[in-house]
Parts: C-alpha cells; structure tokens; sequence
C-alpha cells in the first residue's frame, strides 16, 4: 500500500510539531478517589490456610492503625486448590477465597474495624479477590 500523504496532512504535522501546546498523557493513571482516601491490597497466593488468617489478622490492624479506607485481597479463585482433590475436605471453605473472609467475619475485634466485605465477590466464581472497607479510626 502506497499512500499519498496530502497537503492538508503535512500542514497539520508541521503544525503539530512546531505547536508549544502540552499533550494529555493519556498513560498516566487519573484517580477519581477522593483526597486522603487510601486503598491497599494483599495477596494471599501461596499461603496455607493458617497462614493466611494470621497475615489478615495482622494486615487489618495495621491498615486499621494507618487510616486505610479499602483493603483488597487477593485470593485467588481456588481453581487449583489442592483442597479439591481430597473428597474429605469441603470444596468451599477449605479454599481461602472463601475461608478468609469467613474468619474476619467470625472475628469480633475485626469486624469492629469493619465496615463491610463484599461478599459478593466472594461468591462469584470468576473474580479471585474481594474488597473490605474499613470504618475510621477515631
């Protein structure tokens, strides 16, 4: 394909390159969250069962403590859970997507930190994290 460049395109180009005009960086990530609302995340990949109770144990005190509004955790989505191949262990609450949360639900100190959990994608079987909201540290 041989194209032509016109004229009008080559004046646009020069106009272009000899403009003083900044261009949008269109890569730069605008954030829409309000002023001082801080998120952070966790991944639990990797972690056994036990493990990964005491890490959000941990990790929801401390993100308590530093004024973190949104915490997410990242699970995974149990596809490749071990857990599944043993048919004398639950399918569900073996697999941290589901455990996890079922622990900080089950723990009153937590969940006086906690405003909600989105249980909801928790339950959906093609999301492999869920968020937690934390209420205001006083």
């Amino acid at each position: 394909m041989n194209k032509k460049i016109s004229d009008k395109d080559k004046r646009d180009w020069q106009d272009f390159i000899n403009s003083t005009d900044k261009l949008e960086n269109k890569d730069q990530k605008i954030s829409s969250t309000p002023k001082g609302y801080i998120e952070r995340s966790i991944d639990l990949h990797g972690y056994t069962l036990e493990e990964a109770n005491q890490k959000m144990n941990s990790y929801i005190e401390e993100c308590f403590i530093n004024r973190v509004n949104k915490i997410k955790v990242i699970t995974g989505k149990g596809l490749r859970s071990k857990n599944l191949n043993d048919p004398y262990q639950s399918n569900n609450l073996s697999i941290l997507k589901h455990s996890v949360p079922n622990f900080i639900k089950s723990n009153n100190k937590l969940m006086s930190k906690i405003i909600s959990i989105d249980f909801e994608a928790v339950e959906n079987p093609s999301v492999g994290n869920f968020d937690i909201f934390l209420k205001k540290r006083k």
